[in-house]
C-alpha cells in the first residue's frame, strides 16, 4: 500500500507508523488520519505484528490538526460530505471514532514523542496505551474533540491548563499521568523500541485480554460515553464560535499562539523557557 502522508513499516514485531508531514510539523490531515487507519489495518491483519509504535518525523510528533493547507483542503473537497448530517458524520469520524477505534487496537500500542504535541497530537498520544516522551518534547492540552485529558491528567489540571493555555515539558507530562516515561532524546528510540521488544516477547492473548480489562476498568468510569457526550458539545459550541478561535490570517489557534507566546515570555508574568532560549 502507497501512503503520501504516513510511512508504514514492519520491524520484527513491531509496526511502526510514522506521521511524514514534515513540512507542516505533522499536522493530522483527514488524508493523514485515513493513512493512520488503513495503517492499524495492516498491523491488525498481520499475526507478525504484535505491537504498534506511533511516532512523527522530523523531530516533532504532530503540532496538531490540519487548518487549512492547500492538500488538505483539495483532500476534504474530494470526500465530498454535504452540509448538515453528512458533514457532522464525517468531523466525528476523524475526531472520535478513528481515535477510539485505535484506542480500542486489539494490540498493545505505544507513543513516541519528539518535539511538539500539541491538540490532535495530545488526542494521538492519548489514544495509545503507552507514552514513551523525550526530556525535550512539550505537550499543549486545550478545547478538543477528543477530550480524555480529565483522564490523563486529573480534572483539575486539565482545567488549569486549558484555561492557561501552556506548554508542559515531558517531565511534568509524566508527574501529572500522560506519560509513561521520559527518556534523553539522544536515547529514546532505542529504549522505546526495546521496550516494544519486550512486550513482543508476551503471549498475544495475555496481551489482548490485559488490555481488555484495562479500557473495561475506564469504560466503567464513563470514558467513552463521556468522549461522545463531549463531541456533541464540541460540535454546537464550534459552530457558535465560528472562526472567533483562529489567529486571522493564520494556520493557528488563538489558544496555541497563546501558549506560544508564553514560551517566549510575551505573556503576563512570564519569561522565556529554557527551551525558547536555547533557539
Amino acid at each position: 500500500m502507497t501512503f503520501q502522508d504516513i510511512l508504514y513499516e514492519v520491524d520484527g514485531p513491531i509496526g511502526v507508523i510514522t506521521l511524514n508531514r514534515p513540512k507542516y510539523r505533522n499536522a493530522q490531515s483527514y488524508r493523514m488520519l485515513d493513512e493512520i487507519d488503513a495503517a492499524f489495518g495492516l498491523a491488525k491483519d498481520d499475526r507478525k505484528v504484535r505491537v504498534v509504535l506511533v511516532r512523527g518525523s522530523g523531530g516533532v510528533f504532530s503540532t496538531g490538526h490540519d487548518l487549512g493547507t492547500p492538500d488538505a483542503i483539495a483532500y476534504r473537497l474530494k470526500l465530498g460530505a454535504a452540509a448538515g448530517i453528512e458533514e457532522y458524520d464525517q468531523f466525528k469520524k476523524y475526531n472520535l471514532d478513528l481515535l477510539i477505534a485505535w484506542r480500542n487496537f486489539p494490540k498493545p500500542t505505544i507513543a513516541m514523542v519528539e518535539g511538539y504535541c500539541i491538540y490532535a497530537g495530545w488526542m494521538l498520544a492519548a489514544a495509545m496505551d503507552v507514552v514513551f516522551a523525550a526530556d525535550s518534547a512539550e505537550f499543549l492540552a486545550g478545547f478538543v474533540e477528543y477530550m480524555s485529558i480529565p483522564w490523563d491528567i486529573g480534572i483539575r489540571r486539565a482545567k488549569e491548563l486549558c484555561f492557561e493555555s501552556r506548554f508542559i515539558p515531558a517531565f511534568e507530562a509524566a508527574d501529572y499521568g500522560l506519560v509513561n516515561r521520559v527518556v534523553p532524546a539522544a536515547e529514546l528510540e532505542r529504549e522505546t523500541y526495546a521496550w516494544a521488544h519486550r512486550v513482543a516477547e508476551n503471549s498475544p492473548d495475555a496481551l489482548r485480554f490485559a488490555k481488555i480489562q484495562m479500557n473495561k476498568a475506564q469504560d466503567a468510569q464513563g470514558f467513552t460515553g463521556f468522549l461522545e457526550d463531549s463531541l456533541g458539545d464540541y460540535q454546537a459550541m464550534r459552530h457558535m464560535m465560528g472562526q472567533e478561535m483562529r489567529l486571522q490570517g493564520e494556520r493557528r489557534l488563538l489558544t496555541v499562539d497563546l501558549a506560544v507566546k508564553g514560551k517566549r515570555g510575551e505573556r503576563y508574568g512570564l519569561t522565556p523557557t529554557t527551551t525558547e532560549k536555547a533557539r
